[in-house]
């Protein structure tokens, strides 16, 4: 990788309150910060996500980012981004790259999902967080020399574990986690499912979504309602899985997989159901345990399985971790990004 200086940075986020996007983007603008990046920061208003930027070292720029008659943010972006001559915009998703004014820049733009085209055609490069997005760009008439796989990081700091009592979780009961948007492409149904085939187990389920209220009757229905902890937003998720004995993934659409990373990080066993982020990130009895989608029996048997088996628990976790040291640490991300802005600013 080179060793000059990166070129001045802008960056747009127009993001959801919550969500995997959103919460990287804070991250990496915090390690670009201690890696020397000068950069210029704009968000959509936000007090939670622009104190979060400020304990990560950066200072942002709160705008509207509103809908089609928001005519304001568009010119504020343009005098910000002309005061501060960048070398290099990067924009985040849809509504922020469409807003992102032309100039005298390259314009990169990040795409955490598989979206379409039409907000992105004004732009000099696209970034996918997985190699399968990559592909979906190119797929959409994209010149492949300017699609980029910059993958994630995630916070990689051993936590303490979380206090079980304080979710009435027995010490010794064996704890899954999962984590997620509370909407049917995370499949949730299908892990309170494999939790009915595991009656010692306690599930906790850290987020919020639309599918919350279909999610609780259904654990009635199941007759798991008394072992699932529905704990909402969480912001100390490394806590979260220090405390779990298993990271269950059941998304049935999951495009990067910034939860396996996590578990990872805490040297969780993770065990998943095959989609594309998880697939991509996980060797098969390796670094963790692969099963079909739709299939409650499948998940339940792999999740005992690691249960039963404290030598291979470890070694999935301990395997992860090592996984996770070589190819989406802070380090290694945060380099990956630098070379490539020095690239395209060239």
């Amino acid at each position: 990788m080179s060793t000059a200086a990166p070129p001045r940075l802008f960056q747009a986020m127009a993001g959801a309150v919550q969500g995997g996007a959103e919460n990287f983007f804070v991250r990496l603008a915090g390690g670009l910060h201690r890696a020397g990046v000068a950069q210029r920061v704009a968000i959509r208003r936000n007090p939670a996500r622009a104190a979060a930027l400020r304990a990560e070292g950066v200072e942002p720029v709160e705008l509207e980012f509103g809908g089609w008659f928001d005519f304001r943010t568009r010119p504020a972006l343009r005098r910000l981004a002309a005061e501060w001559r960048p070398g290099v915009v990067l924009t985040w998703m849809n509504r922020a790259t469409r807003m992102m004014p032309r100039g005298p820049w390259v314009h990169a733009a990040r795409m955490g999902g598989y979206y379409d085209l039409k907000y992105y055609r004004h732009c000099h490069h696209l970034v996918g967080n997985t190699p399968d997005i990559v592909a979906h760009i190119v797929r959409q008439g994209w010149p492949a020399e300017r699609a980029h796989y910059l993958p994630n990081f995630v916070e990689d700091r051993p936590a303490a574990p979380a206090d079980r009592a304080a979710f009435a979780t027995p010490a010794g009961a064996p704890l899954l986690l999962a984590a997620g948007r509370l909407h049917r492409n995370k499949g949730f149904d299908t892990a309170l499912a494999a939790l009915a085939r595991l009656p010692d187990a306690v599930l906790w389920l850290a987020g919020e979504g639309p599918e919350r209220g279909a999610l609780e009757t259904h654990a009635a229905a199941l007759g798991v309602g008394a072992r699932v902890r529905f704990l909402g937003w969480r912001d100390d998720m490394p806590a979260l899985h220090a405390a779990a004995d298993v990271f269950v993934c059941s998304s049935r659409h999951e495009p990067l997989g910034n939860i396996v990373l996590e578990a990872w990080a805490q040297r969780r066993p993770v065990v998943a159901v095959r989609s594309p982020g998880p697939e991509g990130l996980i060797a098969d009895g390796e670094t963790g345990l692969l099963v079909p989608q739709e299939d409650p029996a499948a998940l339940a048997a792999a999740v005992a399985r690691v249960l039963g088996d404290a030598a291979l628990a470890a070694r999935l976790g301990a395997a992860g971790r090592r996984a996770l040291d070589r190819q989406f640490s802070e380090a290694a991300v945060v380099g990956q990004y630098l070379d490539f802005f020095r690239r395209i600013a060239r």
